[in-house]
């Protein structure tokens, strides 16, 4: 009777965590995001964004992050990190640089949530491009490139998403494999 009940249990505890993925919870870094968290208490989890916690946390952006919102993150990947120069994100983690290092990512953040859909649909009512404006006042487009979302930033460097509507308590993550930056 005891192992039965177990059993039972075991059984009853994987519907309800597979119900609760199957309802919008994303792995990302290999965790799962969970939308009843907010933005920072998800991407803490994600061993793919050490270097975009660890830079959020130095420019003293983890309180704003973590209020109400809703913000749409476009969260660069520790890999998106290594593409720029040697020495750049050691520099920018500075408290010297602590406003170029905010401008830069808070140019990741749009006020407002949108979805991957919402993004296409700007997309194509822009005939082909949507122009975003960031929390650091700087301005973002957006294109499709295929099926694929791509960023262009104010120099006209591109980024790809490539894991769109990770939700958040407080918003939406869509990860990005480049950093892009503002003038």
């Amino acid at each position: 009777m005891k192992k039965i009940f177990i059993m039972a249990f075991a059984l009853v505890a994987t519907a309800i965590s597979t119900t609760t993925f199957a309802q919008g919870t994303k792995m990302v870094g290999g965790a799962a995001m969970y939308s009843t968290k907010d933005i920072v208490d998800n991407a803490v989890n994600s061993k793919d964004h050490t270097t975009l916690v660890a830079a959020v946390t130095a420019a003293g952006l983890v309180e704003t992050l973590k209020t109400d919102g809703p913000f749409t993150v476009f969260a660069p990947t520790n890999d998106a990190f290594n593409k720029l120069p040697e020495g750049t994100v050691a520099t920018l983690v500075k408290p010297e640089n602590k406003a170029l290092l905010t401008k830069i990512l808070t140019y990741h953040v749009l006020s407002g949530k949108f979805n991957a859909a919402d993004i296409v649909k700007a997309i194509k009512a822009g005939k082909g491009t949507a122009e975003f404006t960031t929390i650091s006042g700087g301005k973002l487009s957006a294109m499709l490139q295929g099926s694929s979302v791509v960023l262009k930033d104010e120099n006209g460097n591109t980024s790809t998403v490539t894991i769109a509507d990770v939700n958040q308590k407080n918003g939406v993550i869509h990860v990005i494999d480049s950093v892009v930056l503002p003038k």
